[in-house]
């Protein structure tokens, strides 16, 4: 199955955008009367055939209009930005395929980086859920202050990640609940500082352990993003 992901998708209208049509046609190689399916990353898939084969203006005639189920869980990952960029776009690429519904940058009082290119990740997003089949486009937040997203967080399950050793800890695996929306926090290669934890702490965010091995924050990130999706399929 091939899958074009157009957020603006009218299926009224049946036009795709012109990037969708330079990939549906340039790309695919799609002719008129070729079936295609759309998504508008709202959860709908739209079945469709090409009637004018455009690579600027793609013109579809929509066939089919399916509601696909949502995810049985929403996983928030709030995650620290690499000194390497590159890094912390493989992150969001692989998360999106295992099927993370929100990140957010968190910028910490230890980050090596303050800014980032959320419209660039959005592109990486995209090109994921084409990848992956993925009917519902995760969120990609704007860069936020750690504690202040510790203060706000409304989540059911909320976890901080840290490398702190002061007390015995409990591995992810047997902390998260199914069908639950859980947060994962994940500090930078300097880790969290001792008022963010503290913070969290004081707003009831539990402290596991992903097991004794020295992750780097995109391992990090992965492993928990792979262990709180595994939880919620089993």
């Amino acid at each position: 199955m091939e899958l074009l992901v157009d957020t603006a998708f009218d299926a009224s209208v049946g036009i795709l955008s012109e990037e969708e049509s330079k990939h549906c046609i340039s790309v695919m190689r799609h002719k008129v009367g070729d079936e295609v399916n759309v998504t508008n990353g709202q959860g709908w898939l739209f079945k469709c055939v090409v009637v004018q084969a455009n690579s600027k203006k793609c013109q579809l005639d929509v066939i089919a209009k399916i509601e696909q189920p949502r995810p049985s869980h929403h996983l928030h990952m709030a995650v620290a930005p690499t000194k390497n960029t590159d890094r912390f776009e493989w992150f969001v690429e692989k998360a999106v395929e295992m099927g993370v519904g929100e990140i957010t940058p968190i910028i910490c009082q230890h980050s090596e980086r303050n800014h980032l290119r959320t419209d660039r990740l959005m592109r990486l997003v995209v090109a994921a859920c084409k990848q992956s089949l993925k009917f519902y486009l995760p969120q990609i937040n704007e860069p936020r202050n750690a504690i202040e997203l510790i203060s706000n967080a409304t989540e059911e399950q909320k976890y901080i990640l840290h490398c702190l050793r002061d007390a015995p800890k409990q591995h992810l695996f047997n902390m998260v609940s199914k069908g639950k929306s859980s947060l994962v926090l994940i500090g930078p290669e300097g880790d969290f500082s001792e008022q963010e934890i503290e913070t969290a702490r004081l707003h009831n965010f539990a402290e596991p352990t992903l097991g004794d091995e020295r992750l780097r924050t995109e391992t990090a990130a992965m492993v928990a993003c792979q262990v709180v999706n595994l939880k919620n399929k089993l």
